[in-house]
């Protein structure tokens, strides 16, 4: 079960665009699993924002000097993430976690693929490690716009057999998408599953091409949590079930990793026809 906890800041470091905040928060690390994310309180006590910021968990530590710690990065594009990339060790911040259902992980050990586009990647690096542990070979893509942009290049080096990096601009790797490369990855390891974390464009595009080419793939959206626990339904997306029926689901309870088959991106943002409980087209 999630927990509410105040948690420490034990460092503030920079990474290219990106801060990474290590943070105490008793409970959450000895439960986190890769996928998982936590919400936390921004702008102090005497701040004005209201809603809580979803962040995906980069790295948990349950020991350690300070006890257990869980790492976040942080993009500051706003006054919530402009806040918390300020914060200073020792400053203190209100965290709610684990939360969300983590990855899905292989039964019996296959070659996966992991893609992420700048810091959606943060995730990946917990998942790669219980894959490699599983026995699954991994291999990884990771794009961006440009290199400060990209995200976990060391991490992806330490962990992945091997490593393909695309940037928009070309300032790093090969020029272009990760879906550019994936067709060639996936084939070259007879990969089985494909994960994915990043834009939802990117998600869309990586869905398809992990279905062309005969692979699974589980893809955590990045749809806006301000609850983070199921109660707002402001993450809402259409997704298909086991029973064919497209339900509105939530991503920070339902999700956020969802079968990318199974996500109808197309309607994202819209309650499409036919989903069940949508309103009758002429009804009133």
């Amino acid at each position: 079960m999630p927990v509410q906890v105040t948690g420490e800041i034990v460092s503030n470091t920079k990474a290219g665009d990106y801060h990474v905040l290590t943070m105490t928060g008793k409970g959450i690390p000895e439960d986190a699993k890769p996928g998982q994310f936590v919400a936390l309180s921004v702008g102090g006590e005497l701040g004005s924002t209201l809603l809580r910021r979803a962040f995906s968990i980069y790295k948990a530590q349950s020991r350690g000097a300070y006890g257990g710690t869980i790492d976040i990065v942080v993009s500051p594009h706003g006054p919530g993430t402009d806040w918390l990339a300020n914060q200073q060790r020792g400053d203190r911040v209100n965290l709610i976690g684990p939360l969300g259902k983590p990855f899905a992980l292989p039964r019996d050990p296959v070659p996966c693929v992991l893609v992420g586009g700048g810091y959606g990647s943060a995730p990946l690096f917990m998942l790669a490690d219980a894959l490699a542990a599983r026995g699954c070979r991994v291999d990884v893509i990771l794009g961006a716009s440009n290199g400060s942009k990209l995200f976990g290049v060391v991490d992806a080096r330490r962990i992945a057999s091997t490593l393909s990096i695309t940037t928009d601009d070309g300032s790093v790797g090969t020029k272009g998408r990760v879906t550019d490369l994936l067709p060639r990855v996936i084939q070259r390891a007879q990969s089985a599953v494909v994960y994915a974390c990043g834009p939802m464009a990117m998600l869309r595009a990586v869905s398809e091409v992990s279905t062309a080419n005969g692979a699974h793939s589980q893809t955590a959206v990045e749809e806006s949590m301000a609850c983070g626990i199921g109660v707002c339904m402001t993450c809402v997306l259409p997704v298909i079930g086991d029973d064919g029926q497209t339900r509105m689901v939530r991503s920070c309870v339902d999700g956020p990793s969802f079968h990318g088959n199974r996500v109808r991106w197309d309607a994202v943002g819209t309650v499409p026809e036919g989903t069940i409980g949508a309103p009758i087209a002429g009804g009133h």
